[in-house]
């Protein structure tokens, strides 16, 4: 006996698996403002953006390990805008050294490795839970002065050596008009 379509549509979607949520995502949440989404693979990314899907690229930030959104606020009305998001990781210095003085602080470290991407120097201010990124160095620099913003006074720093993973697929949103004042 011949099975009837319906039963055999029913069969088909009986088999087939959800698809999984896009890996990167740009969400319009005001006529100027872009909120950026991805899912946690354990790494810190680099967000940049560009008006053109040729680019030429701007790095927006370098956000920590498990950090899955980024909000773009503030953006010119009417205008694409495209991004893409880079993981990068690396282990952390252990041999590094702070110096302050007169509102800087001149921390330098070692270069264990040949084929960095550069250095990424991360601060913790006193109170907080986690290292945010701060400074992103050349490959082979080993020293970063940094000015003491007000509350930075006795933070903590570190250093990563950046290795670079591949780039996310390009997402684009144009901003819509301006809020009429």
């Amino acid at each position: 006996m011949p099975v009837k379509p319906l039963v055999l549509v029913a069969l088909l979607a009986a088999g087939c698996s959800e698809a999984s949520p896009p890996a990167f995502t740009a969400t319009l949440t005001s006529p100027t403002a872009v909120v950026l989404t991805w899912q946690d693979d354990g790494a810190g990314h680099r967000v940049e953006y560009a008006n053109d899907p040729a680019g030429p690229w701007t790095t927006l930030r370098f956000l920590p390990a498990h950090t899955m959104s980024y909000r773009h606020p503030d953006l010119i009305p009417e205008t694409p805008f495209y991004y893409r998001v880079q993981p990068f990781t690396g282990p952390v210095s252990t041999d590094l050294v702070a110096v302050t003085s007169d509102g800087t602080v001149t921390v330098t470290w070692p270069d264990r490795t040949r084929d960095e991407a550069g250095f990424l120097l991360e601060i913790r201010r006193p109170g907080a839970p986690d290292f945010d990124p701060v400074e992103v160095t050349d490959p082979d620099v080993t020293t970063c002065l940094l000015s003491l913003l007000p509350g930075e006074e006795g933070s903590a720093y570190r250093v990563r050596t950046l290795h670079y993973g591949p780039l996310s697929p390009v997402v684009h949103q144009t901003t819509g008009q301006a809020p009429s004042s």
